[in-house]
């Protein structure tokens, strides 16, 4: 019986055995250990003597942004101490790079370079790319992006001349007054910090970068920040075992190569109370022996009071290494520190043996990295070849990735039918106008308030008072810190109006502080809407406005609890992509050298060349605005740079901007037919020549109509001062159609030019000739069809709905006149400069609202009717036109005449003729647009998906001044937004 049980014993441990060895292999050891016993390694080792090798586990602190003396201080260890490595701290990438060569230059042994970089270099060097914190992270449910960061993370370091990142942090953050680790952390789930934190790691690893999983066993449980103090966590060991070091054991089994450990107290795991740097128990007992890693161990600094407290330099080193370490990072004194260790070999506490084992892990690091072939870097271009365009997009993805809706109630977001909606936006803990606010402008009429963070009563009561004229609020919750601390120092009453406003049906609050401290705002979770963004940046803001009108969407997760209001994995979904995305080209596939260097370099020529004063270019491609920009000054001899949302006259692009969508959402509605004649609408024709020539060949400019009728001509005396039967210089009943400041028509003078229209002669040949005489009659004919005013009907069909607030006529009605940008100065009509009145002569004679010209617009607002025309009549959620109906009107109409117009649009030449060409030589067939008089370019292409507006004052002084034209700037700038879209 005794026997059975021996041979049951012996079968169930070597079971065991069998089975933890069968655990061990699937564990993925480290790459770098390869090189342990390598050549390279082998030929080190043999050149180094006792205390060289001691000197190999040491890294000392370093920055780019101190004198020479710190250089020579860093030399001096270099030299003669013969240190095995550096971690830079603050500085520049120029300066870093420069130091790290002269450094390597110096050095026996290449040093390994190191940085904290958890959100990127900028977390530690100015000029680079800060990435979302690790919290923001946590709330992306795509863990390839994350792997992407580390890839990307990876590339920038390595080009400043360094080999190890000291993260990810993958402390699971339990304590929402944790202030050390905190934002810091992907969050409480600790399957969702281990999948993110393997995800960063091999990003990392994978671009040849070493990294190391912080802070083992566990940081997230603390109240006490161990760079002040030795934080205590009382956790049973079970505890620990299932969810603090959780984390850790599934980035050593993914093979994780370096491991930091923490300055903690943990009772359940060592019970003399030293800190677990120092700590043989934690470190070679536990995450050596039984988690088996066999990776590089790095303590966090030595000169933490966590660690330092009670302990001498140089002794509390020789106890890291004790206890299983083998890296020390920032010991303060490297001399003594290589002493005491080398008594510890004398007294027999550690053998050479143990030591060299770790030199050599070092040493495989250094040759893992390339060290062993080291070539100097040059800092030449560095910030550029760091900050790309790449880059900067990774860094958008992520942000965007991360947004995540805590509240929607009855889908409020993102906002539709923007014309019942009057908005109002309170920036909380501001004191100017936020990026926020600014980019919630970009979709429509937004009146902006900022309240401080400290503001009073009194204060907030007169903002009280002001929001009473509007029926939705968007509050934005700002951060008045770098870091997204777990603080809230807004005063009571502002607390109680954000509890106030969200107590309301129609508030939607953008919150850019640390999620814990929602906690500290009652009654933010009764809001309609809640976007929580983690961090307060101008990306985070500028996302945030874009979520809340559906330019983008959203998909993140809450990855804390707050309190009771919400848990962790909380978030809805939110559909984007109704409107207009503001982004960079590459997100819809297009190069940001090309695009931008190609157009501002032609924009620049043609300011410099007098084509023109100044202008406004953008360009949308997939829906996303890749482009906004404006350029030069309102005049020549100017002062007043063109800003984006300064307004232009659009001349002819009128034509397809005003009249057209009317009779386009008439032709659906069955009340306008192509087929039929002016006469069908104005009865006034039904006798004249035009008579029954139908609307198809009319607005595709083959109705033999002649092009144009000089009206104002008429109106003058031949010594060419104005008729007095026709103008007077102050406006009554009799003239109220104001000309300019002191010149007003008879109120009679529309039916003349409507009467010159009906008799004036037809052309002899049915071909293609361009003529507005037509679009004088569409307002009237419009009115006549829907029995509403002109202006109010596509005001309320189309530009209110879409946002479009300073597309319309006659601007100085509704703005300052420095935001128009001036046009002609007219020596022969109006004797006076254009500005803030419709340029064309036939147009303001006609009260400025004509369908030929006189729509006034910024760029940002023609780009939301033109990308409605691209998405074939549907914008923001809603439908405007048929999309057959868009087709057909947008298609060429009599090819087999030579005439390449389609209903109202203008098209590409049936054939290119180069230079002489309406477009550029890759415009697609199936594109179509308009240009204006003015030095307006409107165009869209089905085809690529692709949208360019050229907005300029190319008639400023003169109508002469043609070098627009000679440069061919309009088409060529056209032709860079295809050598811009990467195949």
């Amino acid at each position: 019986m005794e026997n059975i049980k021996v041979r049951l014993f012996t079968f169930i441990m070597v079971f065991l055995g069998l089975t933890l060895q069968a655990q061990e292999n699937l564990k993925k050891i480290p790459e770098f250990l390869q090189y342990t016993n390598s050549k390279w390694v082998d030929s080190i080792m043999q050149e180094l003597t006792p205390k060289e090798r001691i000197a190999q586990l040491i890294m000392v602190a370093a920055y780019s942004n101190r004198d020479n003396a710190h250089k020579e201080e860093i030399l001096k260890l270099i030299n003669d101490q013969k240190i095995g490595g550096v971690i830079f701290f603050q500085g520049d990438p120029e300066t870093q790079l420069t130091l790290m060569n002269d450094y390597q230059l110096a050095s026996k042994v290449p040093l390994l370079g190191a940085i904290d970089a958890e959100w990127g270099l900028g977390m530690r060097l100015d000029n680079t790319i800060s990435y979302p914190y690790q919290m923001a992270l946590g709330a992306i449910q795509d863990d390839s992006l994350v792997y992407e960061l580390g890839c990307e993370v990876a590339r920038q370091i390595k080009r400043t001349g360094l080999h190890l990142n000291f993260a990810p942090v993958v402390d699971v953050n339990n304590n929402p007054n944790n202030p050390v680790i905190n934002y810091r952390s992907f969050g409480e789930n600790k399957e969702n910090v281990s999948r993110k934190g393997i995800a960063y790691m091999r990003g990392m690893q994978d671009a040849n970068l070493l990294t190391s999983a912080k802070h083992f066993p566990g940081h997230g449980d603390t109240d006490t920040d161990s760079h002040y103090a030795l934080p205590q966590i009382n956790h049973p060991f079970e505890r620990l075992d299932s969810l603090e070091m959780y984390p850790f054991k599934e980035l050593i089994d993914a093979g994780i190569g370096g491991v930091m450990v923490a300055h903690l107290n943990i009772p359940a795991l060592d019970s003399t109370g030293v800190p677990s740097t120092l700590s043989k128990s934690i470190i070679t007992g536990i995450l050596k022996d039984s988690l088996g890693f066999k990776g590089l161990i790095v303590t966090d600094a030595m000169n933490m009071k966590g660690v330092t407290a009670g302990n001498e330099p140089g002794v509390v080193d020789k106890d890291a290494i004790l206890a299983g370490n083998d890296l020390l990072e920032f010991t303060e004194d490297v001399p003594r520190a290589i002493e005491e260790v080398t008594k510890a070999v004398q007294q027999g506490l550690i053998t050479q043996a143990a030591l060299d084992e770790r030199v050599r892990k070092i040493l495989a690091v250094k040759q893992w990295v390339g060290l062993n072939e080291f070539k100097a870097q040059s800092p030449k271009n560095i910030l550029k070849e760091i900050n790309t365009p790449k880059a900067k997009f990774l860094n958008r993805k992520l942000v965007e990735a991360s947004l995540t809706v805590l509240r929607n109630k009855n889908s409020i977001l993102p906002l539709r039918k923007l014309d019942t909606l009057k908005i109002a936006s309170i920036s909380f803990g501001a004191s100017g106008q936020t990026e926020f606010q600014k980019s919630l402008n970009l979709y429509t009429e937004v009146k902006n308030f900022q309240l401080k963070a400290g503001a009073s009563a009194s204060e907030v009561a007169k903002i009280k008072e002001k929001l009473s004229a509007y029926n939705l609020v968007i509050g934005g919750i700002h951060d008045d810190s770098r870091f997204p601390r777990n603080t809230m120092k807004f005063s009571k009453p502002v607390k109680d109006f954000i509890a106030e406003l969200a107590g309301e049906e129609h508030t939607v609050f953008s919150y850019f502080k640390n999620p814990y401290s929602l906690n500290k705002l009652d009654g933010i979770e009764n809001a309609a809407g809640l976007v929580l963004t983690y961090q307060d940046t101008k990306t985070t803001q500028d996302l945030a406005a874009q979520l809340i009108f559906g330019g983008v969407g959203a998909n993140g997760r809450l990855p804390v609890s707050v309190g009771e209001k919400f848990k962790s994995g909380d978030g809805l979904d939110v559909k984007g992509k109704i409107r207009l995305k503001y982004t960079l080209p590459e997100d819809a596939g297009m190069n940001s050298n090309v695009l931008y260097g190609g157009v501002d370099s032609l924009m620049h020529e043609a300011i410099k060349k007098k084509a023109t004063p100044g202008g406004q270019i953008l360009v949308a491609k997939d829906g996303k605005v890749v482009l906004h920009k404006a350029y030069g000054f309102h005049k020549y001899s100017d002062t007043v740079r063109v800003k984006k949302n300064d307004i232009y006259d659009l001349a002819s692009v009128t034509k397809i901007s005003s009249a057209l969508p009317a009779l386009m959402k008439l032709h659906d509605e069955g009340k306008f037919e192509l087929d039929a004649g002016i006469e069908d609408y104005l009865p006034y024709f039904k006798n004249s020549n035009k008579a029954e020539v139908p609307f198809r060949q009319i607005l595709a400019h083959q109705a033999r109509f002649k092009p144009w009728i000089p009206y104002w001509r008429n109106t003058l005396r031949e010594n060419g001062s104005h008729k007095w039967f026709t103008f007077k210089k102050d406006s009554s009943r009799r003239f109220p159609v104001k000309v300019s400041e002191d010149l007003w028509l008879h109120r009679n003078y529309q039916k003349k030019i409507f009467k010159a229209i009906k008799k004036s002669d037809l052309e002899d040949e049915a071909k293609y000739k361009y003529s507005g005489l037509v679009f004088y009659l569409l307002p009237s004919i419009v009115e006549e069809i829907s029995g509403e005013d002109f202006r109010k009907y596509i005001n309320e069909n189309f530009y209110n709905k879409l946002g479009a607030t300073s597309l319309g006529y006659n601007p100085l009605e509704r703005f300052e006149k420095s935001r128009i940008v001036p046009t002609e100065h007219d020596y022969l009509f109006r004797k006076k400069p254009i500005h803030g009145m419709v340029h064309d002569e036939g147009a303001i004679m006609m009260g400025g609202i004509s369908a030929n010209a006189g729509l006034f617009s910024n760029a940002n607002d023609l780009a939301k009717l033109m990308q409605m025309y691209l998405n074939m009549g549907e914008y923001g959620g809603e439908r405007y036109i048929e999309e057959e109906t868009l087709k057909e009107w947008s298609t060429a109409q009599f090819p087999e005449n030579n005439n390449h117009r389609g209903i109202g649009f203008d098209k590409p030449y049936l054939e290119y003729k180069g230079e002489s060409s309406n477009t550029a030589k890759d415009a697609s067939k199936a594109s179509f647009g308009h240009t204006g008089f003015t030095g307006i370019y409107a165009w869209v292409d089905p085809a690529e998906d692709l949208l360019y507006l050229f907005l300029s004052n190319r008639v400023l002084p003169t109508r002469e001044n043609t070098r627009l034209y000679q440069l061919n700037t309009r088409t060529n700038i056209q032709q860079v937004l295809y050598d811009a879209i990467e195949e």
